[in-house]
């Protein structure tokens, strides 16, 4: 059976509550008959609630754009699984570069997070990827496989069901370069490769693998047409509703 795409909107630190709504409000109708994708946006946290709101009823996901693994503590600033689970989110955004590059987080905080996601039913998207540096450097490979070998560890086939990964070409996110789509779906087999490994063939062969990095209304078309890509982690053109619902629906 094909496996369902999932479009998925990533906000990043970008609209009010207000704006959260408004936005809702216009995109819903446009993607209201939209079956073939699934789709999730992923607002800041003080929108999630206005976000989950406005979403009733829709065919629209919301989720979370990163979590920590206790379910409470001495920890400020941070949202755990049960604030998540609270609101009614059923997605969460795991390790996303800018994660990794601006506050500290490392394959093993990753790989605790999702742990806690999965334990909990949420569908986490875990993102990975490489720098400029690595590519030009010949280490793309190498930084997919410790990244998915890191994220993966001690999570059971079992457990593991409702995984996503989200291929993110450091380079690419918000530069307007895109990996051209057979490069992305070197690196889609590459970590398909590494879930076979972790997690056995079958749950391999089911994993959604999205493409992050620069996707647009102009080159989304040619990267959904590969086999391999099993939907977006769209950043800028997911803020305006109807950029994201020509994405959604290409």
């Amino acid at each position: 059976m094909a496996r369902k795409k999932l479009m998925a909107a990533n906000w990043k630190m970008y609209k009010t509550p207000a704006q959260t709504q408004d936005f809702l409000f216009k995109f819903e109708p446009l993607v209201a008959e939209h079956t073939r994708d699934e789709i999730a946006v992923f607002p800041p946290f003080v929108c999630l609630a206005a976000a989950v709101e406005a979403a009733k009823g829709s065919n629209i996901a919301v989720g979370g754009q990163n979590l920590h693994w206790e379910k409470e503590g001495a920890y400020t600033g941070e949202i755990s699984v049960p604030m998540l689970l609270a609101l009614g989110c059923t997605h969460v955004i795991i390790g996303h570069s800018e994660r990794r590059q601006y506050f500290g987080e490392t394959d093993d905080t990753v790989n605790l997070k999702l742990k806690a996601a999965l334990e909990a039913g949420l569908t986490p998207i875990v993102c990975v990827g490489e720098v400029l540096e690595e590519r030009e450097a010949g280490l793309t490979e190498d930084v997919l496989r410790r990244q998915c070998l890191r994220a993966f560890h001690a999570i059971s086939a079992k457990k593991a069901a409702k995984l996503v990964v989200a291929y993110e070409p450091v380079w690419a996110i918000g530069t307007g370069k895109t990996a051209t789509p057979q490069l992305a779906v070197e690196a889609h087999l590459l970590i398909r490769g590494e879930a076979a490994k972790a997690f056995g063939q079958e749950l391999a062969d089911n994993l959604r693998i999205l493409y992050g990095g620069s996707v647009k209304p102009e080159n989304v078309k040619g990267l959904m047409a590969e086999g391999e890509i099993d939907g977006a982690l769209v950043g800028g053109a997911s803020l305006d509703p109807n950029s994201f619902a020509t994405i959604v629906k290409y």
